[in-house]
């Protein structure tokens, strides 16, 4: 086993050495930057972080400890016993293998993103004169041997500044001294993060009230969806119904070899596509897999499927008798149906070049775009600092031009610290599920019938069973009964299993898609896997029998094979269990919190749902075992994800703005985030996949009510001048931070990260609250968008022992006072250590505006 221990707390990548199946664990510890020495003293045992003498090495952008600091970890009294040499020496070989990998790259060209800061010209200037002082830039520091290297691959100049370009190590570390540039860092591979959804967003809220502000709706809204692109012959596209396009509008519908300005409408009013660049970094590991390269085609035209179903559940058309080869029947729709679409196609199955994603981003801002919608991200154990953070540095600069960014908050849960996009400029979506469950049924051979959580079409039935078998007890030869139990590729015997049911156990290693493939290759006749962690999110196998069942009926199932000499089974085909309760419940996915870079911010910010959702889709006729037998290509999909769940925010956020047109991206955040839903409808407290109540770091502030968030009452405005203050609590210099932002702003003489929890945020966090010392304080305004005169009362709930207190504990608003302030102070003598989670809500009658609070005491 590997542990790393990076910028990120909570990291484990594992890893199989089959000698003897012995277990080897390493410690490789790995430092971001000089400037983050303090950050591995809060990751590691004080024995350890006591010993660390940083001399680091500079490689590929990372910094790798020197192997004498290795040698000296191993055989220090702080180590467990590893009494083996083989250990030893695996440790060390690893170590260098690491080193030298990355050194040998130094020399070998490769694409790295160079930014600039802020555009000085609002306009974006002059494009072909940026691009010249760029070439000209490149050419100062590329070898005349090698001028074919003297080229851009994506040009930067709308509302921020820089290029992307092929450069050696030693190329970009001389860059990195240049006056003009802020940040160069090698070009990231970021990952996708991949009906009935509207009516129980909507009834959940408890208000039936959403035709009064039909009359007010405008249908000018426009949504950037930067994802794998769009299928525009989908009925979810068409423009029935919907106004000329606004004149605002600067985008164009760029044609491909399938794809035609014709293709484009009122509705989808744009469409841009990209080549990638040569090659795209991906994080470093210790793996034999070839890398695979960005392959986009030269058209907008998604051949994914993912950008399509995005697009579709923010601002897809209504859509009456839709489904999913009748499964989900109902009428599809996007949060706002009136909005219009304009897809950025920056991705592939691969996933996408974080140079093609900052493109879109300029180009999205440029093109006059309201909202985008990201569902996409950094890998969470990569993370590495905003600004070396394409979607980060993209989002930053378009609320700096009023555009709202919504991204996903990442698949990498339930472990903490797994949140990716946690910038306080970005609104970030943890997924739930809603009151629909997708279950196949196991029936036994002795009749016993357990319900399981799938979505396949199986022709088989209660008519007839097939042999039922363990996956350990069908194994290849040699192969160890860890790797077959999960149904490892290469470790079943097909002459064993040929038409068997086969029972597989998840543990988190092998994705469900791969054990899958792996069964029906060795031609099971179908498979049950059992896996508590994953069966609320339901697996698609297509046609293939396939279902997945929790722990206590796969111990009833064991049970019956271990006392039956010919155990038998069969996987009946999926049924649809509406009012499934409860609902809605943080997904076993979702990634969760507190943020890897800052905990000062709470992050998620809100959860929406993200569990089978179905949506437009492209066709799939080509995938064998994707289409039931009879049945015509469905123009729909159900796909689950943080990706599903950031759309439902965009489409609400685009629903805001279609009736409060006036209101600015933190306005619309802090109305959805403060009159979230906490119940589920059951109405008890929110909960998680294991049944606990859910905390904030895993569904934010609650579930999206995008009825109730039309009149929130009071709202928080986070300005520019908070980003601001952010990134010098955060401890860019001064330089750094006038750059990105083109302003001539001074940091406070006090700037630290503490204080990162004092900036106008809609939720409170504090990532250190010491019980032994004097109360710490944080201030927050708020604007009255409700009755001009109004008066709110401050109710309090607070876990035991942890005092908070509100002053003043009564706000008065009347015409021509909009605004007022209020500070809270939190004292944790008395408070259990860790973190503890309450919130404050400020109530006038009529309006509840609750305000979540985070707490971490030590």
């Amino acid at each position: 086993m590997i542990y790393l221990v990076s910028y990120a707390p909570s990291l484990y990548i594992y890893s199989h050495f089959l000698v003897s199946q012995a277990k080897l664990l390493l410690l490789i510890i790995i430092i971001y930057k000089s400037t983050h020495k303090r950050i591995i003293k809060t990751l590691l045992p004080s024995p350890i972080s006591q010993k660390l003498h940083l001399q680091p090495q500079p490689t590929n952008g990372w910094w790798f400890l020197p192997s004498i600091l290795s040698f000296h970890l191993l055989t220090s009294s702080f180590i467990p016993s590893m009494a083996s040499f083989l250990q030893f020496f695996l440790f060390l070989s690893l170590s260098h293998l690491l080193i030298s990998l990355s050194a040998a790259s130094n020399e070998a060209p490769q694409s790295y993103i160079v930014y600039m800061g802020k555009s000085s010209n609002s306009h974006g200037g002059d494009a072909e004169v940026a691009e010249s002082s760029h070439l000209q830039l490149l050419s100062s520091i590329i070898p005349s041997h090698e001028s074919e290297r003297i080229s851009l691959i994506h040009s930067y100049h709308h509302a921020f500044k820089g290029f992307s370009a092929m450069l050696t190590q030693k190329e970009a570390s001389i860059l990195s001294g240049h006056e003009e540039i802020v940040s160069i860092f090698p070009d990231p591979l970021l990952q996708l993060h991949t009906t009935r959804s509207w009516d129980f967003l909507n009834m959940e809220s408890g208000t039936l009230s959403k035709l009064s502000f039909h009359h007010n709706m405008s249908s000018d809204v426009i949504i950037g969806v930067i994802d794998t692109g769009i299928w525009p012959e989908s009925p979810s596209f068409n423009d029935h119904g919907i106004g000329e396009i606004p004149s605002r509008w600067k985008g164009v519908c760029m044609e491909g070899s399938d794809f035609k300005k014709s293709d484009c409408n009122r509705k989808l009013i744009g469409a841009r596509y990209y080549k990638p660049p040569k090659a795209s970094t991906k994080p470093k590991s210790i793996s034999n897999k070839k890398s695979h390269p960005i392959i986009l085609t030269s058209s907008p035209r998604d051949s994914v499927g993912h950008g399509t179903h995005t697009a579709s559940i923010a601002a897809g058309a209504t859509i009456p008798n839709a489904s999913y080869y009748g499964l989900a029947q109902g009428t599809a729709r996007g949060g706002s149906p009136s909005a219009r679409i304009a897809s950025y196609k920056a991705c592939s199955l691969e996933g996408c070049s974080g140079s093609t994603i900052l493109k879109a981003f300029d180009d999205a801002i440029k093109d006059g775009v309201d909202i985008i919608s990201v569902s996409i991200g950094m890998t969470s154990i990569f993370q590495t600092d905003f600004l070396d953070d394409p979607i980060a540095i993209g989002a930053f600069h378009a609320q700096q031009m009023g555009v709202m960014v919504v991204c996903s908050a990442g698949n990498s849960g339930p472990d903490p610290y797994t949140i990716v996009n946690s910038a306080p400029w970005i609104f970030t979506i943890a997924a739930s599920n809603i009151d629909r469950d997708f279950q196949s049924a196991v029936v036994l051979g002795n009749g016993k019938t357990f319900q399981g959580s799938a979505i396949n079409f199986s022709n088989l039935t209660r008519s007839e069973s097939y042999p039922l078998a363990r996956a350990e007890d069908v194994a290849g030869a040699f192969t160890p009964s860890s790797d077959a139990r999960i149904c490892y590729p290469g470790s079943l015997d097909p002459k064993k299993v040929k038409g068997k049911i086969i029972i597989c156990f998840g543990d988190g290693s092998n994705p469900r898609r791969i054990q899958k493939l792996v069964v029906e290759d060795a031609k099971a006749k179908g498979m049950i896997l059992i896996d508590e962690s994953q069966k609320g999110s339901p697996f698609e196998s297509g046609i293939y029998p396939f279902t997945e069942v929790g722990d206590i009926a796969g111990f009833h199932i064991l049970k019956y094979i271990n006392s039956t000499k010919n155990p038998t089974a069969t996987i009946l085909p999926t049924k649809e269990f509406p009012r499934f309760r409860p609902a809605p419940v943080v997904a076993f996915f979702s990634a969760r919190g507190p943020g890897g870079l800052t905990e000062n911010i709470l992050k998620p910010d809100i959860m929406a749902p993200g569990v089978a959702i179905l949506a437009a889709m492209i066709p799939k006729d080509e995938e064998a075992g994707s289409v039931p037998i009879g049945k015509k290509v469905s123009k729909f999909g159900i796909k689950s994800g943080t990706s599903m769940a950031c759309p439902h925010v965009t489409g609400a956020a685009a629903f805001i703005k279609s009736v409060h047109s006036h209101w600015s991206s933190s306005m619309i955040r802090s109305a959805l985030m403060t009159t979230a839903i906490i119940s589920n409808n059951m109405r008890k407290d929110l909960t998680n996949s294991t049944g606990f109540s859910a905390n904030p770091h895993e569904m934010g502030v609650g579930e999206i009510s995008p009825l109730k968030a039309l009149s929130p009452g009071l709202v928080f405005e986070t300005t520019e001048e908070d980003y601001l203050l952010f990134l010098c609590y955060y401890g860019y210099p001064e330089k750094t931070i006038k750059a990105v932002t083109n302003k001539n702003f001074s940091c406070p003489k006090s700037s630290f990260d503490e204080l990162i929890s004092n900036i106008n945020y809609p939720s409170i966090s504090i990532s250190k609250l010491d019980r032994h010392l004097a109360t710490q304080t944080v201030t927050r305004t708020v604007r009255n968008v409700g009755s001009p005169n109004s008066t709110y009362i401050a109710l309090v709930h607070a876990p035991v022992g942890l005092e908070v207190t509100v002053s003043p504990k009564k706000m008065v608003f009347v015409e021509g006072l909009k605004r007022a302030s209020f500070k809270v102070s939190f004292h944790g003598k008395e408070a259990s250590r860790g973190y503890n989670f309450g919130s404050i809500t400020w109530f006038d009658g009529r309006h509840s505006v609750r305000t979540v609070f985070a707490v971490n005491v030590e």
